[in-house]
């Protein structure tokens, strides 16, 4: 679809209002209204807003091609008034390159030679500068620049070669317009990323090959050729099974519709043909798995390809920088022994423990065990508060000595403490127990 006719004039008038704050003032705008004369610098500043005023609507709206006379008759209309310089900032902008015509493009499947031979007429003999306002349409430099990067980004994130070849149905869908989609194509083909490709069997087959790569698109060959129509062909089996399966949808519902209306004989006619629609989606399906296959093997092929190109230049650089094999048996064991230590490094890291590994029943019962030691250091005083007894109560005091007593336990065996006697007094107990602490 057009996408000129997408944008409705009263929502760029919307979009000027809001960007352009003075719009409204009268005076103003009747100094941009009119038209240029004298020296460029005098009406350099009008052109300039202009023409900035133009890519910034474009670049907002999305608009890679634009009506050179619904600018001037629509966008910028204002009661009625419509710029008087606006065919001259137009003229402009296309010789400095902010827009051109598609023809100024080129034509992609007229091949290498004749694009080649066109530019050098150009060269040769200049063509005139041709009247922008006669243009039906004509494209915004800035914006096919960008929509051109969005296609190789889109097609690089479901590929993974250098370079991809597409149907030009799937190159449509992807410029969202067939009218764009060769607008875009004939930019990339200038650039020499994309080429036009043709196959003539039994249909006409087009698509086109993109590079997805920062340098220029290799030549053609004839796999080339062959990738597109494996390519074409499974487009057309995937629209055969997508058809298969509505007709299978339509016939179930029909079925199930003439059995609730007590319709046997009718249900049964309807079974039949859904058992025949299953066995052509299964031969369909079939056929593209093979089709899918032989792509894949081609696709791997091109990637092993590229591997033993790669291989190829390093052993060119090998040879050029006279680098002699054991130089490169001593790197290639450098970068061996490094991948062993680090190997090494990742086995001792697994059998390492971790705190992972530590189960919820084995925390509880270290848990408790602290808990227990905790309360047995509890029970026991310290010296501190055994000698300390001044200030206290006379109550107090035997009550602390009393319990002293209790927790105090010592040997019956004098030898295994040496030092210690067997208490016989009160007073000697106390002395023994600070000993024992001591100790």
């Amino acid at each position: 679809m057009d996408s000129i006719s997408n944008v409705n004039s009263s929502s760029v008038r919307d979009f000027i209002a809001k960007e352009v704050a003075d719009w409204d003032d009268d005076v103003i705008a009747n100094a941009r209204f009119k038209a240029f004369s004298g020296q460029r610098c005098d009406w350099e500043p009008s052109f300039l807003f202009w023409k900035q005023l133009i890519i910034k609507i474009a670049t907002h709206f999305r608009l890679l091609l634009i009506r050179p006379s619904q600018v001037k008759n629509d966008w910028f209309n204002r009661g009625g008034l419509t710029p008087l310089c606006l065919d001259n900032v137009l003229s402009l902008m296309y010789n400095e390159g902010d827009i051109t015509r598609t023809v100024d493009l080129g034509d992609p499947s007229s091949g290498r030679l004749s694009q080649l031979v066109r530019r050098v007429s150009n060269l040769i003999t200049r063509p005139a500068a041709p009247d922008i306002m006669a243009e039906q349409r004509v494209v915004v430099t800035a914006m096919l620049k960008d929509k051109a990067a969005e296609v190789v980004k889109h097609l690089s994130e479901s590929h993974w070669n250098p370079s991809c070849i597409v149907t030009m149905k799937k190159f449509q869908d992807i410029c969202r317009g067939q009218e764009e989609a060769s607008v875009i194509l004939r930019y990339l083909s200038g650039c020499r990323t994309a080429q036009y490709l043709s196959v003539n069997k039994k249909d006409c087959v087009e698509g086109v090959k993109v590079s997805l790569s920062a340098g220029a698109l290799s030549s053609i060959t004839n796999l080339d050729y062959d990738v597109l129509h494996l390519i074409w062909t499974t487009e057309k089996l995937q629209q055969q099974l997508d058809v298969t399966d509505r007709r299978y949808e339509l016939l179930k519902k029909s079925a199930l519709a003439s059995l609730q209306s007590g319709n046997k004989k009718l249900a049964l006619s309807y079974a039949r043909e859904m058992k025949l629609v299953t066995q052509s989606r299964e031969k369909c399906s079939s056929l593209l798995n093979r089709v899918e296959e032989v792509l894949d093997v081609i696709a791997d092929a091109e990637s092993t390809k590229k591997v033993a190109e790669a291989m190829q230049i390093g052993a060119r650089a090998i040879k050029e920088n006279k680098i002699s094999v054991e130089d490169v048996d001593l790197c290639l064991r450098d970068i061996q022994d490094s991948i062993d230590s680090h190997k090494e490094v990742e086995k001792i890291l697994e059998q390492t423990p971790s705190y992972v590994d530590i189960e919820d029943e084995d925390i509880e019962e270290e848990f408790t065990k602290l808990e227990l030691a905790v309360g047995k250091e509890a029970q026991v005083p310290t010296p501190e508060k055994t000698i300390n007894t001044e200030g206290r109560t006379a109550s107090e005091a035997a009550d602390f000595i009393s319990d002293a007593f209790s927790n105090l336990k010592l040997s019956n065996h004098p030898a295994e403490k040496p030092g210690i006697t067997q208490a016989v007094s009160d007073g000697d107990k106390i002395t023994k127990k600070l000993e024992m602490e001591a100790v």
